[in-house]
């Protein structure tokens, strides 16, 4: 048994090709709508307060220089090999097929899950704004079960809805990801322009209560708010100009998402004492205690605005994995069917979205959400390991984009996520585990043996 079968890139045939429809603008702005979200509305606060203090701008910093070493190992493998299905396919080229089914499995726990988790936060959001202007919506259709409620409905139908966005089509969706991004760009200029005319240095005094293990812990957890822009190399068969554009789109959005988190962070610990940030919305709540209501309530249209965008690629994300992955036969291949008008895989973004509508509205993913983070470590060593194999095994392939200093930056990437990861509690390591392990059984029941790659092995061999 051929376990390490390796592949070239997937051609595809008419029935299952995607649309060539996104710019470079479209890719980047599609990074900074998964980027900026939970992150900069909600982890900021809560870093600082209970991890880093004022010093949380290093560990935005350092979670910011972990991720650079993995973006610039994504936009060499973007650029030469491509495909829709981000690591997936780039360890199916690099570490062979029993190595990618494994990324995939974790990238679909990732895309998922961060959703779902997203989706719920969004519920949160949008029931206080509702409260504020005396809507209210009963509790017990905004929790789950185990959080003493029925069903959190608001968290289901914004998956639905967003999922029949993506049916609609990739362009369109792209187009509502602009509107959505402008809007908590907007809110974030203002917000920046509010907190620099209530500056008091003073907060920034003791700048580092937790010491140096405390920034590295907060590198760990804000590490959430950098998740995405990996989810701007799912979209490298819907680019226009592939080779140029994901490099691009990859880079660019990390690079201005970090310098925002960083800005924000330094502004948010010096307009309020770093021991009160530790709510729900710190930047909101932060911004009200100083009088600015009007400015207040900006500030949470932007959050679900930017929770909003989240979700939507998140979804994404799950579904071009999922797409791959069904083309390539190791998962049902009807999936990998496209719609003739819109050219958007719907079978899956109806599963999906059916999937992980059910798992926002009856599942609380507070310990879940974790999971979130450690896959998107692995996947980060994995990309970082086959740029490194491919420069060996495949010194021929065209790279339009090359990571520089190599090997010595993905390595730097491997040591950095490797670092983050084990940070993480052991319970987290344990459901990581335990769902890899269930993706293995249906690997081998079912994968291996119906792999597309493996068949047209086996008629050669005939």
């Amino acid at each position: 048994m051929n376990i390490f079968r390796i592949k070239t890139p997937v051609q595809s045939s008419a029935h299952n090709e995607l649309k060539r429809c996104l710019s470079a603008v479209d890719l980047t702005l599609l990074g900074i709508g998964a980027i900026i979200g939970a992150g900069i509305f909600v982890l900021t606060g809560i870093a600082a307060a209970t991890t880093a203090g004022p010093a949380v701008i290093l560990s935005y910093a350092l979670a910011g220089l972990a991720c650079s070493f993995a973006a610039l190992s994504y936009a060499e493998l973007a650029a030469s090999i491509g495909g829709s299905g981000s690591a997936y396919g780039y360890a199916y080229a690099g570490l062979g097929e029993i190595v990618a089914w494994i990324i995939g499995w974790d990238l679909v726990l990732e895309y998922g899950v961060g959703a779902s988790a997203i989706a719920i936060g969004w519920s949160g959001y949008v029931n206080d704004a509702l409260l504020s202007i005396g809507v209210s919506i009963p509790p017990y259709l905004c929790k789950s079960f185990a959080e003493g409620g029925w069903v959190n409905l608001p968290a289901m139908l914004i998956i639905l809805i967003l999922s029949a966005v993506l049916i609609i089509g990739v362009k369109q969706s792209a187009r509502f990801n602009t509107l959505i991004v402008f809007i908590k760009l907007s809110t974030i200029a203002i917000f920046i322009g509010a907190a620099l005319l209530d500056l008091k240095p003073v907060n920034w005094t003791p700048f580092m209560p937790f010491g140096w293990s405390g920034i590295v812990e907060g590198a760990a957890l804000v590490f959430f708010a950098f998740i995405g822009f990996d989810a701007v190399s799912t979209a490298a068969e819907e680019a226009n100009n592939p080779q140029k554009d994901l490099s691009i789109g990859i880079m660019g959005s990390l690079a201005i998402c970090t310098l925002i988190y960083i800005v924000v962070s330094g502004l948010l610990t010096g307009i309020a004492s770093y021991t009160t940030l530790n709510t729900h919305s710190p930047v909101a709540e932060a911004i009200l205690n100083l009088g600015h209501r009007g400015i207040a309530n900006l500030i949470a249209i932007g959050a679900v605005a930017g929770l909003t965008s989240g979700i939507l690629i998140f979804l994404y994300g799950m579904t071009r994995v999922f797409y791959s992955m069904s083309r390539d036969g190791l998962l049902p291949i009807g999936f990998s069917k496209v719609h003739s008008q819109t050219q958007t895989p719907v079978r899956i973004i109806v599963l999906s979205g059916i999937v992980m509508s059910l798992v926002a509205g009856f599942i609380p993913l507070r310990e879940v959400a974790e999971l979130v983070n450690i896959g998107t470590l692995a996947a980060f060593v994995i990309v970082c390991i086959s740029v490194i194999c491919l420069r060996y095994t495949k010194p021929e392939l065209p790279r339009p984009f090359k990571t520089p200093f190599c090997p010595t930056i993905p390595i730097l990437g491997i040591l950095s996520c490797g670092y983050l990861m084990f940070s993480l509690p052991w319970a987290t390591w344990l459901r990581f585990i335990v769902w890899m392990l269930i993706g293995l059984i249906v690997y081998f029941v079912y994968g291996y043996s119906h792999s597309r790659l493996g068949f047209q092995k086996s008629e050669k061999s005939l």
